[in-house]
C-alpha cells in the first residue's frame, strides 16, 4: 500500500496527549509513504503524556484542510479540556465539510460531536466522554474503532494500532 500523494494532519493538545493514539498511526501512515504534519493550538513544541516532544508545524486555526487528505484528532488527558476549543472544533467541521476523511481517538471524537458531524452517526470515544457524544446525537457503540463514511472514531490507546489500519485502508 502506498500513500506516497497524501498529507495528512495531526492535532494534539499542547501538552499531554497520549503517545501511543498519535506515535502509532504517524509511524504507519509514515511507513506507508504519507506525509504527516502536526497542528495544535500553537506552533513550537507539544509534549506527550509520557514527556515525548513533539513538533508543531501549524496553529490550527491557520490549517486549511484542501492542503490535507486526513485529519487525526489525538487524545490523551491534555485533551480533556480542549474538545469545545473553537479552533479544533472548526478544524473538524471544516474538514468533514470539505468530504476530507476525519478521525478521532480516545476524548478527541467529542471535538467532532461538538462540531456537528456525529450527529445520527454511530461512534466510539473514550468511556468517560460517551454521554458527551451521546448529548449530540452520536450513536455510542462501545466498540474499539467504529467508522461511518469517512468518519473514524476509536476509543483509547490499547485501539491505536486498529485505528491507524482503518484510517490507511480509508486512505487506499
Amino acid at each position: 500500500m502506498s500513500l506516497e500523494n497524501k498529507k495528512i494532519l495531526m492535532v494534539v493538545a499542547p501538552e499531554g496527549f497520549k503517545d501511543a493514539e498519535c506515535f502509532i498511526p504517524k509511524a504507519a501512515l509514515e511507513k506507508a509513504g504519507a506525509t504527516v504534519q502536526v497542528a495544535s493550538l500553537r506552533t513550537g513544541k507539544a509534549t506527550s503524556d509520557q514527556g515525548q516532544g513533539l513538533s508543531i508545524d501549524f496553529a490550527a486555526d491557520e490549517v486549511k484542510p484542501h492542503n490535507f487528505d486526513a485529519i487525526v484528532f489525538v487524545g490523551g488527558p491534555g485533551m480533556v479540556g480542549k474538545v469545545g476549543e473553537p479552533s479544533f472544533v472548526d478544524l473538524a467541521r471544516d474538514f468533514f465539510e470539505a468530504g476530507k476523511l476525519t478521525t478521532a481517538i480516545c476524548i478527541a471524537p467529542v471535538i467532532l460531536a461538538n462540531a456537528g458531524i456525529l450527529a445520527g452517526k454511530q461512534a466510539t470515544v473514550h468511556e468517560s466522554a460517551q454521554s458527551d457524544i451521546e448529548a449530540e446525537g452520536a450513536e455510542y457503540t462501545g466498540k474499539p474503532v467504529a467508522q461511518v463514511d469517512n468518519i473514524i472514531t476509536a476509543n483509547g490507546p490499547a485501539a491505536a494500532g486498529d485505528f491507524a489500519k482503518a484510517i490507511l485502508k480509508a486512505l487506499e
